[in-house]
């Protein structure tokens, strides 16, 4: 469901900010600096978390504002949905839909969003927690309850970890019930996880080798094989985890390994262009996948992927985007990176706060 309109209200770099697009790509031009990513993160907090930046609120504000912010979004089919903080609350996130108040879960069953920026070029290369969180948002855009499962299970844990550190010692029926919401939503956690990424690996397997690199995903460290033994593992873990300060066995622990299905060669051993391609190759094969499971398109957020992809790359992903249809935003310093997407595209130039038509 598109993106028709955008409105932002000390948000970022804008005091207020109001952009119309169509349907299908939208291209944000302009120097660096000028504030496009600021844009694609406004969009991206129309789901659940944090956004692409994985910024507090507060950090979210304009510093001329008076310390809260609002973005709004009017989509096909006469939705309205908005999120934003309070001055008052800089920390406490707001969400409405149609005008009512709603939670930042609900926003997933209206739009699915995902997300790729320099930023992840070394998501193969980096610790397992950006990889779990890649995961995690590719989860959340087929199964919009996976983010109250997630949000769940991180409250019990954070819970049964405070309690394990209390000098007294921790209540043992608390403790049994806290470990009991950690199994039940861990373990949806770690079933909505394979599903996702068995859908893709077959999704990417059937794919003819083309212009961008084939993914092979596979779960490790942590993996709906440990299920059965969870509950157990917690239970006996407990001095362990209490010594650590943290719980050390779960789904919270389980990492995202991806191979060069080509070259059958880990990812983490591929040159920059190729994991580049790799992840441009799962979000586009992920993308297809949500649409025959929710019968809509997810937005695809693109920042500067133009820029780091060769001409025929680069045409391809036009080519691709042009055929399945959906809405996608790229940013990019240069407009004639993107002549390859045609006259439907809207085109909008972004400078010092502003955004206009780019032919103004």
């Amino acid at each position: 469901m598109p993106v028709l309109r955008l409105t932002l209200t000390d948000f970022r770099s804008y005091r207020q900010a109001t952009l119309t697009c169509g349907a299908g790509a939208v291209v944000l031009s302009g120097d660096n600096g000028a504030g496009k990513t600021n844009i694609l993160e406004a969009i991206s907090l129309l789901s659940p978390g944090r956004g692409l930046r994985q910024s507090t609120l507060s950090e979210m504000a304009c510093d001329a504002g008076p310390g809260g912010f609002a973005v709004a979004a009017h989509l096909a089919g006469e939705i309205d949905i908005g999120t934003g903080t309070l001055a008052t609350a800089p920390e406490r996130r707001q969400v409405r839909i149609n005008g009512a108040g709603s939670s930042a879960a609900a926003l997933s069953e209206r739009l699915a969003i995902l997300w790729l920026t320099p930023a992840m070029d070394r998501i193969f290369v980096e610790g397992a927690v950006a990889r779990r969180r890649f995961l995690d948002r590719l989860t959340i855009a087929r199964e919009p309850g996976h983010g109250v499962h997630a949000a769940r299970y991180e409250a019990a844990m954070r819970a049964r970890n405070r309690l394990l550190s209390e000098e007294a010692g921790a209540d043992a029926a608390w403790l049994a019930a806290l470990e009991a919401g950690m199994v039940e939503h861990g373990l949806a956690l770690a079933e909505a996880r394979a599903r996702t990424v068995a859908a893709l690996t077959l999704r990417l397997a059937d794919q003819p080798p083309g212009p961008f690199a084939r993914a092979h995903l596979a779960l490790d460290r942590w993996t709906p094989e440990d299920a059965p033994r969870f509950a157990s593992d917690l239970r006996q873990g407990r001095g362990r985890d209490a010594a650590a300060g943290r719980t050390l066995t779960g789904p919270h622990r389980t990492d995202l390994v991806v191979r060069h299905l080509d070259k059958q060669q880990p990812a983490d051993r591929c040159s920059t262009g190729e994991q580049k391609a790799l992840l441009l190759s799962i979000v586009l094969a992920h993308a297809d996948i949500v649409a025959e499971d929710r019968g809509a398109r997810p937005i695809l957020l693109l920042d500067e992927v133009a820029a780091h992809l060769d001409p025929s790359r680069r045409a391809a992903l036009f080519a691709r985007l042009d055929a399945t249809g959906g809405q996608s935003w790229m940013t990019g310093t240069e407009p004639a990176l993107f002549e390859g997407l045609g006259t439907c595209a809207t085109r909008l130039t972004v400078a010092e706060g502003q955004v206009r038509p780019a032919q103004d």
